[in-house]
């Protein structure tokens, strides 16, 4: 998994699009993402890396695209993007999730992706699973 070093290299990424011509930069989720070595909890709030960036003046220049956090929707059989007032109605299912239960051969919730996309997703996970085991 990436690991990023915190919010000085979270501005060290926008700095670099910024200065190759980039207008635009999608800030995700937990993008200053580092874990504590010793309790292992989050040294800072998901949303801190792009706190961070809003309150940069110099990078006033490029334009800030907050990433909307999509879940499962359980009442809609679909993936929607989460509305906090209905939260029990959602699941996470993050891209480790997803490749856990690609590697175990499960089947995802309805809706959640086209069936012959999962299935190529899964038999591929599986296959790395068959090559390590070599």
């Amino acid at each position: 998994p990436m690991i990023y070093g915190g919010p000085r290299e979270v501005q060290w990424h926008a700095y670099s699009r910024l200065n190759g011509g980039a207008t635009h930069y999608i800030v995700g989720r937990d993008p200053a993402g580092m874990k504590h070595p010793g309790t292992q909890e989050d040294i800072y709030h998901a949303w801190h890396g792009s706190m961070m960036l809003g309150m940069t003046p110099a990078l006033k220049q490029i334009e800030l695209l907050p990433f909307t956090f999509a879940s499962y929707d359980k009442k809609a059989k679909a993936m929607a993007f989460f509305d906090p007032k209905r939260k029990e109605d959602f699941e996470s299912i993050s891209g480790s999730k997803m490749r856990k239960m690609a590697k175990a051969g499960e089947t995802p919730p309805p809706g959640f992706m086209d069936p012959e996309g999962w299935t190529i997703l899964s038999k591929y996970y599986q296959s790395l699973e068959k090559k390590a085991e070599l």
